[in-house]
């Protein structure tokens, strides 16, 4: 059995990834910590977890974690960096869920995040954990940069466009819409049920955090610079990432081609019917990306549809398929859930 821990458990993100681990038949769950937390059985602060995770969290420096093979990081942006070296050093491979290894360049990255970088050498080793890009690299790698919740919907959307070529780089634009789980689970005014329910809002239109993740990795598709329009948008549901995506078409193709034949083969990318529109709930639960192509009245701009679960494809299941790349399991080993409905 895969021995694993998890860093920081207590959120979305952890609780998404316990749920997934729980279930996976090669892993056993060594440790799962929290300074806030020690003590507890997970099962008294997660109820849905009971029977199926028997731990307590543990203090971070008594969790031994260099006993294991796999370490994830499901912490705030910041913490991972301060512990990998010791880890890799260990032996220990480690995914991190957060934003400390996607950027490879580190003063942009100090710059959105607003804080020195405790480890800048290990950022260009880290490996970004998007399968449909850097699946072979991922199988090798040491340490994982799992990928964002948005920039997943929206770099899978563009990727078939960027690799044909037929697309001007130079005017993408990315509307996207998360659910407020996405936000974290720690208290906030604008994710209290009266505040985000009934209402769809806009944010961070002059710059967000996933903007130069997604923009550094649409560049390495195409080989040079892109321009990028990025919106979020904070909508009142639970889960969901929903990417409405715009490109000016350079040449005519055959869209719908063009994205069944790339994703053919991959497990979690499901191209849907000519003239689809794709629900988040389709999705739901699931480690799927969703994808439906449109070019409206036959104009010359391609309109992109992309919905994942931001907690799973976004986060947690992406984590977990990079893992079983990593350790030679079946790729859709434990992940490959039916979305829930309703």
């Amino acid at each position: 059995m895969l021995k694993v821990g998890i860093v920081g458990g207590t959120g979305y993100t952890g609780v998404e990834l316990l749920r997934i681990l729980s279930q996976h038949p090669e892993v056993h769950i060594h440790a799962i910590t929290s300074r806030k937390e020690t003590g507890l059985a997970v099962a008294e602060l997660f109820p849905s977890l009971r029977g199926r995770v028997p731990l307590k969290f543990c203090d971070p420096a008594e969790a031994e974690l260099d006993k294991c093979a796999i370490v994830f990081f499901a912490t705030p942006n910041g913490i991972a960096m301060q512990q990998v070296r010791s880890l890799l050093d260990a032996g220990v491979r480690v995914i991190d869920l957060a934003a400390d290894f996607r950027i490879k360049d580190v003063a942009v990255w100090e710059k959105w995040y607003g804080m020195t970088h405790a480890c800048p050498d290990l950022v260009e080793e880290a490996v970004y954990g998007l399968p449909e890009i850097n699946r072979n690299e991922i199988k090798g790698a040491r340490l994982i940069a799992n990928p964002g919740c948005y920039p997943t919907a929206v770099q899978l959307g563009f990727l078939p466009l960027i690799e044909a070529g037929i697309v001007d780089l130079e005017h993408l634009i990315a509307d996207a819409k998360s659910g407020v789980s996405g936000a974290g689970r720690n208290a906030a005014v604008h994710t209290l049920f009266a505040e985000a329910s009934d209402n769809f809002k806009a944010y961070g239109v002059p710059g967000h955090r996933h903007l130069p993740e997604i923009r550094q990795g649409l560049s390495r598709m195409a080989g040079g610079p892109i321009g990028l329009t990025f919106v979020p948008h904070l909508t009142p549901m639970i889960r969901g990432i929903h990417a409405t995506l715009y490109g000016r078409l350079s040449r005519d193709a055959d869209l719908q081609a063009i994205y069944e034949k790339r994703y053919a083969d991959e497990p979690f990318v499901d191209v849907l019917p000519a003239g689809a529109h794709p629900e988040t709930r389709s999705v739901r639960g699931s480690n799927l990306c969703r994808i439906a192509v449109h070019r409206p009245q036959e104009g010359n701009t391609a309109v992109i549809l992309s919905v994942t679960d931001n907690l799973v494809k976004g986060a947690a299941g992406q984590a977990v398929q990079n893992m079983n790349l990593m350790c030679g399991f079946p790729e859709t080993l434990a992940i490959d859930h039916a979305p829930l409905l309703p």
